[in-house]
């Protein structure tokens, strides 16, 4: 029995010793993903690699395959891809089939495994523009990542700052870029594969199936939408939408104009994960607000939030800084401009009564700047109350707010109008002679 036992523990420790310790799953009816990133890095990719990692769930999938053959592209996208995979459950491997520069080398690094083929290479992140600001934040997101997935961050940031170097690979001066066999000897790759089967058996999964993801129409979509300059457009068009409802309140067409510039604005932001609940519950929050300063008095306050709120909402979308701030002013400024344009041939809301004076006194309607009282001048009247010298008087029934020529005069005497300057009426005392 006991020779029997011993058998069975030598039998179990053969087989694993065949499986290895990269076999990443056991049971091989569970299907990998596979996500190709080709090309320059954007948003239409962060939002399929959302999509892919979002179906893996419900996919069952036991491991995640990107393969990427990229130059780089634009940081935001790759930020979001990189915080994306890192941030996931399941078992990672990067397959680098030609290069993985710049973003591309940031999404790279992100993996838990890394394989390069042979003639591959790995780093070139250099930022574009190279300033010290963009260098330094670069550098501590290479650096963050690749000690998140226990890699040496000194390499990983001689990717992005050219003035370290990296002994034996790069002088300082010079940018770091691994070519396959480099990223093996340092720890950045697993191993050199020439193909995607050999990459799969070396990690224990050439028996299970493969699904291979491509950017469907959501995705490009979501690419486009999140282009700079249609997002400034979008981004006006809402704007314009809420100036134009301020103004009018009712009409509706303003409106559906805008919700729509809303809908596409965060709907491809969310895909690209750029956009969370937090940036759209605020701006639902302020259109409400908005909403409220119509119907219930706030002296502006509702109003005022609700601008506030949906600016906000606005700027975390865009990722904040310089850049979202610059976004928002051109937009505002376009969308103010468009409005000022149209603004006469729209009608008046309440809300745009509450924060714009229509009414104007005009000559013609029988306003004056102030009452002319020059009729006065050479007439005589009866001090009501004591002129200090300031006081009243009353001629013919009127009375006025005189002074006199700058002595006290008690009431009841006779004075008489003898000078007026706009409102200014000057009088002086008289006597009976002077009365009669």
């Amino acid at each position: 029995m006991r020779y029997k036992l011993l058998a069975v523990v030598f039998l179990l420790i053969f087989i694993f010793s065949l499986a290895g310790p990269n076999v990443l799953a056991a049971d091989e009816r569970q299907p990998v993903l596979l996500i190709p990133i080709k090309g320059e890095i954007n948003a239409s990719q962060a939002a399929l690699v959302r999509r892919v990692l979002t179906e893996a769930s419900t996919q069952k999938a036991q491991a995640v395959l990107v393969e990427i053959d990229t130059f780089g592209g634009l940081v935001d996208p790759a930020v979001a891809i990189r915080d994306i995979i890192i941030d996931y459950p399941l078992p990672t491997i990067c397959y680098i089939k030609n290069r993985a520069w710049s973003a591309g080398a940031l999404i790279a690094l992100a993996h838990k495994h890394i394989v390069i083929a042979p003639g591959g290479s790995l780093g070139a992140a250099e930022p574009i523009p190279a300033t010290e600001k963009t260098i330094a934040a670069l550098k501590a997101e290479f650096a963050a990542t690749a000690n998140k997935r226990g890699r040496d961050p000194r390499i990983a940031e001689a990717m992005v700052d050219k003035t370290l170097g990296l002994p034996g690979y790069a002088q300082p001066g010079q940018i770091l870029a691994l070519t396959d066999y480099q990223a093996q000897q340092v720890g950045y790759a697993d191993l050199v594969a020439p193909d995607r089967e050999t990459v799969l058996k070396h990690y224990g999964l050439a028996n299970a199936p493969l699904i291979e993801y491509a950017p469907g129409w959501t995705e490009r979509a979501a690419g486009w939408l999140s282009d700079p300059t249609v997002k400034s457009l979008l981004l006006s068009i809402i704007f314009l939408a809420v100036l134009t409802e301020i103004k009018t309140a009712g009409i509706g067409v303003a409106a559906l104009l805008g919700l729509g510039a809303a809908l596409l604005f965060f709907g491809s932001q969310w895909l690209t994960g750029f956009a969370g609940w937090l940036e759209i519950l605020l701006f639902i929050g302020g259109l409400i607000l908005l909403a409220m300063e119509l119907y219930v008095p706030g002296f502006g306050l509702f109003g005022l939030t609700g601008i506030v709120a949906i600016l906000a909402s606005f700027f975390l979308t865009l990722g904040g800084g310089f850049l979202a701030l610059n976004v928002l002013a051109g937009s505002l400024i376009l969308a103010v401009i468009i409005f000022l344009l149209i603004v006469k041939r729209l009608p008046a809301s309440k809300l745009w009564a509450r924060l714009v004076l229509k009414e104007s006194e005009t000559t013609q309607a029988g306003f004056v700047s102030a009452r002319d009282y020059s009729q006065f001048v050479g007439k005589t009247g009866t001090v009501i109350s004591f002129l200090r010298p300031a006081g009243m008087i009353e001629i013919e029934g009127t009375q006025l707010d005189v002074l006199s020529e700058g002595r006290y005069v008690p009431p009841g005497t006779k004075v008489k109008v003898i000078n007026v300057n706009g409102g200014r009426i000057v009088v002086r005392p008289i006597n009976d002679e002077e009365e009669r």
